[in-house]
């Protein structure tokens, strides 16, 4: 059985299919929710079992591959006591796959750093696999000349994807961060944690666990013999030394400034990735071409545009409050102000943190969705002005009329996007559309 049927649960079921297996899906959503995933699961041969998640479905089942979206099930735990076999779609890739897997978590940077280091292998000459949470399900590598012994596989890994994880084992893992996150889903910041932790599972001396040299608590995290190797802080092995990005070890010398990148915490992911690669052998001259090159992802601190001299940011994808946080001090400056576009569905966390900078750092929040009354309770009796909005035009219209010239409009939400959006990315789309609307009335 396949359970959820998104973008990865669909390619299980191809995969499967392509091998013989007889599979079944199932599925909250029913037919017209699932629209044409319906259509391919069925050409293929699925059995579909959908608009819930009938007992009678969890019987006669071999094998059970759980998509990252779907929430914990009595239905799953209880098939599991029988002792069927319960896996994520990441685990049933690591079984097919025979090439060296460089895995990456944490609850910020994920994608950012994941593409630096894919592209920084691409010039290996390798097969290079990159994908995972970020763009191709990871059983996709299956089967290719990337997943084959002399490819490379580079895949982004949420908790969600390491929670049910047990044979998988990364030659290279790389845990970025740890701020509180999706505590709709988890019963306490330890219990996320410790999800993430499951990437170092299975290590020997022979693998690298990469850590951020200024978070010693995290090593605790690592049970298994991975050889751990620090980035960034004052004692990583690659960070940065007079303003300048720096392999202490090796040659690599890229001075801040010229990143492709922007932001405080940008730099930490440049280190990294360019850690990660050096232990997969790039050159340094690969690597900082990369760092230079490198403009960033979509929704990811990306520049949108100035209108009467006011900059315009999109960090959609800032969907905790760490990560928000993390957007502001990227751009923290004495002389440049903030106004915060935040707000969407709630994920069970504290905004004092965003609070704290903000007095510091920023000059008015504008709130929408779901999360507003939340938010507004939060920076109540604050020095930040507050505005709500109804919609993202209306919300880019607010944070105009409430900057300054020399100021930031920055969208960094602080929470998902699934009350007024269908991702994170449309919500960007709509921000920057906004943004093109006022210039074009400027």
């Amino acid at each position: 059985m396949v359970v959820g049927l998104g973008e990865s649960g669909l390619a299980v079921v191809r995969f499967l299919r392509e091998r013989g297996a007889q599979v079944r899906v199932n599925d909250r959503r029913d037919a017209e929710a699932l629209g044409a995933a319906v259509r391919e699961a069925e050409a293929l041969g699925a059995q579909l079992v959908l608009g819930g998640h009938p007992k009678s479905a969890f019987e006669g089942l071999d094998l059970i591959v759980v998509s990252p979206g779907v929430p914990p099930l009595t239905e799953l735990e209880e098939a599991q006591e029988r002792g069927v076999p319960v896996v994520s779609e990441a685990e049933l890739a690591a079984r097919f796959i025979e090439a060296p897997i460089v895995a990456i978590t944490g609850t910020n940077g994920k994608s950012t750093v994941t593409t630096l280091i894919g592209e920084m292998c691409s010039r290996l000459g390798r097969p290079t696999f990159i994908g995972g949470n970020l763009g191709r399900p990871m059983i996709e590598a299956a089967g290719t000349d990337a997943g084959a012994k002399g490819g490379l596989v580079i895949a982004e890994l949420s908790s969600f994807q390491l929670e049910r994880v047990s044979q998988m084992k990364a030659h290279v893992a790389v845990l970025l961060n740890i701020s509180a996150d999706h505590l709709d889903r988890y019963p306490s910041f330890d219990a996320y944690a410790a999800a993430k932790a499951r990437i170092f599972e299975r290590q020997t001396a022979e693998d690298f666990a990469i850590l951020p040299a200024d978070s010693p608590d995290l090593r605790e995290l690592i049970v298994d013999g991975g050889t751990v190797v620090l980035f960034g802080g004052r004692h990583g092995a690659v960070r940065v030394v007079d303003g300048v990005l720096t392999d202490t070890q090796y040659s690599l010398r890229v001075p801040v400034a010229e990143l492709g990148i922007r932001g405080s915490h940008n730099v930490s992911n440049a280190c990294a990735a360019a850690l990660a690669a050096r232990l997969l052998r790039v050159s340094d001259d690969e690597i900082a071409l990369v760092l230079r090159e490198f403009k960033g992802l979509a929704h990811r601190m990306q520049y949108v545009g100035s209108v009467d001299g006011v900059e315009y940011i999109d960090d959609s994808k800032a969907t905790n409050v760490g990560a928000a946080v993390a957007s502001i001090d990227g751009l923290a400056e004495s002389d440049r102000k903030i106004v915060l576009i935040a707000g969407g569905v709630d994920k069970g966390g504290s905004y004092q943190p965003l609070r704290e900078r903000m007095v510091d750092e920023g000059r008015a929040l504008v709130v929408l969705g779901e999360a507003a009354p939340l938010l507004e309770r939060a920076f109540a009796g604050s020095s930040v002005e507050l505005r709500r909005a109804e919609s993202m035009e209306d919300a880019v219209t607010h944070a105009a009329a409430l900057a300054r010239t020399g100021d930031t409009v920055l969208l960094a939400p602080a929470c998902s996007s699934f009350d007024m959006f269908r991702s994170y990315a449309e919500r960007g789309d709509e921000f920057q559309r906004a943004v093109e609307t006022l210039g074009g009335q400027a």
